[in-house]
Formats: C-alpha cells, sequence, structure tokens
C-alpha cells in the first residue's frame, strides 16, 4: 500500500468534483480516497467484474465497469486518481491527455506506475524469450510505460505537473525450488509472455529465467531477496 498512499499523500487541495479511482480492483485504496474527499462522491472504475464484486464492500459511492481505453466521466472530477493501472493501457501519449481533459478547472490527475521494464527482473523475460523463441512473445503484450521526461514533456504545458520515482524494497520469499523474483513476476508482468507459449516451452524459459536471476537477485541464506522495485509518480493540476 505504500506506493499508492505516497501517490495519494502529494496530492494538494482537491477541486470541486467526484473522486475517481481509475483502475480500483477491490477497492483497497476507497477508504483512504473517503478520508480525503472531503464530501466529494468517491466512484470506483474497473474493468474486472469480479473486482469490481470485491469492491462493493469498500465504501465507493458508485462503481463503474469500463476499460481505462474507452471511460469518460458522466461530470468532471476534482481528482483522478490511479494507482499501478495505467501501465496496462496502451497508448499514453493520448491516453494521458486525454485524462487530463477530462477534468474540472483545478483539477488533478494523480498517477503511480511500475517502471520496472529496464530491470533484469522484467527485461529478462523479454530476452530470453526471444533467444530462445523467436518472435513467439512479442513485447506488445507486457506493461508499457515512457520514459519519465515524455511524460513531462506532455502534460508539463497543461498545468502544474510534478514527476519522481522511487524505488521500493521489497524482501520476497518463495517455495523451495523457485527464485522469489520469478514468483513474483511470472503472474504480473511475465504472464502474456508465458501465455505464448507450451507446457514444455514455458518450462524451458522459466528454467533459464531463474539462473539469470540467481545471478541477478542472490537468494540470501533465509530463501529472500531484498528486490528493488521502482515506480514513477505524477502529478497534474489543469
Amino acid at each position: 500500500m505504500r506506493p499508492a498512499l505516497d501517490l495519494l499523500n502529494a496530492v494538494g487541495q482537491m477541486a470541486a468534483g467526484d473522486v475517481v479511482d481509475l483502475g480500483c480492483g477491490n477497492g483497497a485504496m476507497a477508504a483512504a480516497l473517503r478520508a480525503r474527499a472531503g464530501g466529494r462522491s468517491v466512484i470506483g472504475v474497473d474493468a474486472s467484474p469480479a473486482m469490481l464484486e470485491k469492491a462493493r464492500a469498500a465504501g465507493y459511492d458508485a462503481l463503474q465497469q469500463a476499460d481505462i481505453a474507452d471511460w469518460h466521466p458522466r461530470r468532471a472530477p476534482g481528482l483522478i486518481y490511479s494507482n499501478a493501472a495505467l501501465h496496462w493501457v496502451g497508448g499514453h501519449e493520448v491516453l494521458m491527455r486525454r485524462l487530463a481533459g477530462m477534468l474540472g478547472k483545478g483539477g488533478t490527475l494523480a498517477v503511480q506506475m511500475p517502471h520496472q521494464n529496464k530491470a533484469p527482473s522484467h527485461r529478462v523475460w523479454l530476452s530470453l524469450a526471444e533467444e530462445l523463441f523467436p518472435g513467439r512473445a512479442e513485447k506488445m503484450g507486457t506493461p508499457g510505460v515512457m520514459a519519465p521526461v515524455r511524460y513531462e514533456e506532455l502534460l508539463s504545458p497543461l498545468g502544474q505537473f510534478r514527476l519522481w520515482e522511487t524505488d521500493y524494497y521489497q524482501r520476497l520469499t518463495a517455495e523451495p525450488g523457485s527464485h522469489p523474483v520469478r514468483r513474483f513476476t511470472e503472474s504480473t508482468y511475465a504472464r502474456p509472455i508465458l501465455a505464448a507459449l507450451d507446457e514444455a516451452e514455458r518450462a524451458d524459459l522459466i528454467r533459464r529465467y531463474e539462473e539469470v536471476m540467481h545471478t541477478a537477485y542472490p537468494v540470501r541464506g533465509d530463501g529472500t531477496v531484498l528486490f528493488p522495485f521502482r515506480r514513477v509518480f505524477f502529478t497534474l493540476t489543469v
């Protein structure tokens, strides 16, 4: 929860209008957003019916099922807050300006996304897949985040813009026989890569990946890894 709360804490005075939790998932941030909302309606938006079902008990005033790429608010929000969701949505050059254009006067767009694609934990999945199975696994299905400077160039002309990155260190564990970083990444970043392969190919890729991870992220005597995970943040107040 720390990156999510760090993003919310960076939001200054809110303008009039709804607070939108864009990509709300199971509603983990609903209570914190409500505490900051000052009586504004708090609306959760997610594409997953299963996640929205879990979010129903979280305390939103309304829930909307929608793909983020197609979503549009019913009225101009005072805050569009998106924690760890927009990296799964393509076309950021269009998307970010589109979201900013939805805000009411003085409204804020607050975004946090993983920015780990160039770290060994992530790029090795793609490099090994291309080495072992050329052309089989495409980058297009993996999370897409632009270089931070591109967000600054794109959004700073629209208002007050702040941009920063933070490395969060996580102690990862895994069951015996698997590297903790593999277990951490295979169900998120690596999912579309592994989905493109058959069972034997997946096993081969995982075996090779784990060999590299033992060098890049040595496992301690207690079986854990101290894993740095970078996230990029920005806020734009129009």
